[in-house]
């Protein structure tokens, strides 16, 4: 029951200080996994592999995972209910007073401040992701580098679907890559 607490709280923390979504979450996440000693740097970055090609939100999908590889079906249910519990309890407060406050500075210079602390959290995840991601057995992996370019190309210039990307590029590592 104790551990059930702990993972509740570990995620509510997460949920609660963490703005900007899935990416922003992921240091925060990568950071409580490793206090705590939950699993290690290539479970995390299969972990967010994961997330990212299961439907739903990153942060609800890492959190699940987090909770089931610790504690089963109740470890996730805890890890999950304790991610999403801080943004169902703010949005609740802000829908009440927002109306009231829109036009208030001290609101917006809030809003000021929270951007580009929410810019640098993600910049954080992608320098992770790209660390994990483009290094293996010591050494630079050029088809994972090579994919990386592709897919960027493939949204950037033709808008090709993100989660047919994701999928193409899924099926073309399982053949290339190690």
């Amino acid at each position: 029951m104790i551990a059930l607490l702990k993972l509740f709280l570990i995620f509510f923390r997460i949920g609660l200080f963490s703005f900007g979504g899935g990416y922003a979450m992921l240091p925060l996440i990568y950071q409580s996994i490793q206090e705590f000693n939950l699993m290690d740097e290539e479970e995390f970055s299969n972990l967010v592999a994961l997330s990212q090609v299961t439907p739903g939100p990153i942060a609800i999908n890492a959190a699940t995972y987090v909770g089931f590889q610790y504690a089963g079906i109740a470890g996730a249910t805890v890890a999950t209910i304790g991610v999403v519990a801080p943004s169902f309890i703010l949005a609740l407060l802000v829908l009440h007073f927002f109306v009231r406050f829109q036009e208030s500075r001290g609101l917006q210079s809030v809003l000021g401040g929270i951007r580009p602390a929410t810019i640098g959290l993600i910049g954080s995840a992608a320098v992770f992701l790209g660390q994990q991601g483009f290094w293996l057995d010591q050494q630079i992996s050029w088809p994972a580098i090579a994919l990386a370019g592709i897919a960027t190309l493939m949204y950037g210039r033709f808008k090709i679907n993100p989660i047919l990307l994701t999928l193409a590029a899924g099926a073309a590592g399982a053949f290339l890559i190690r």
